[in-house]
């Protein structure tokens, strides 16, 4: 099968010019070496439509107007907590159209608006809130001397593990190590 190749609108007007001059396809297909069935197809796209400019046709049409993309990036700001299927029934109740979960991921993907999950922390026990509260009774009053031999870090993996060999001595308490200055 050959590979076709597309005419520019130059080449493509001057078929049609050929033609309006009272040129017979025939007569065209063999001046310009092109086959009589594009001549054809090329005045009868012109009778019926007026150009012969190539359309716009690369994939499948969106399914959304630029309007609903809008509508969508909107309501999804608005309602930071409704999920791609929430969006989804919202829209077609607006304006009719229905659309797939995926869709809305994509539409809101190419306005830079991902899902992501909110992060989860350890939900604290009775247990736990009293033994932070009697921690920080106990060094209320500590002198900025006191306070200059614990070691503060910001890795909570470093902390978990610390926290994970303290539990096996006692669940209720909670140590903060301290190495006295030298």
């Amino acid at each position: 099968m050959t590979q076709r190749t597309h005419f520019d609108d130059f080449a493509r007007g001057r078929i049609i010019g050929r033609l309006e001059c009272g040129r017979t396809q025939l007569e065209v297909s063999d001046e310009l070496g092109i086959a009589q069935s594009v001549i054809s197809r090329l005045w009868q796209q012109f009778q019926d439509d007026g150009y012969v400019s190539r359309r716009y046709s690369t994939g499948r049409p969106r399914v959304t107007t630029p309007n609903e993309d809008r509508y969508l990036a909107v309501t999804a700001k608005r309602n930071r907590r409704n999920t791609a299927s929430d969006l989804s029934r919202q829209l077609s109740s607006a304006t009719g159209t229905t659309i797939s979960r995926q869709t809305v991921y994509r539409r809101l993907g190419q306005i830079g608006l991902y899902a992501r999950r909110p992060v989860r922390c350890v939900p604290l026990t009775a247990t736990h809130c009293r033994v932070r509260l009697a921690w920080s009774r106990e060094r209320a009053l500590w002198t900025p001397q006191q306070w200059a031999c614990v070691m503060y870090s910001d890795e909570s993996s470093l902390w978990a593990l610390e926290m994970m060999k303290l539990s096996n001595q006692s669940p209720d308490i909670a140590v903060v190590k301290c190495k006295a200055a030298e």
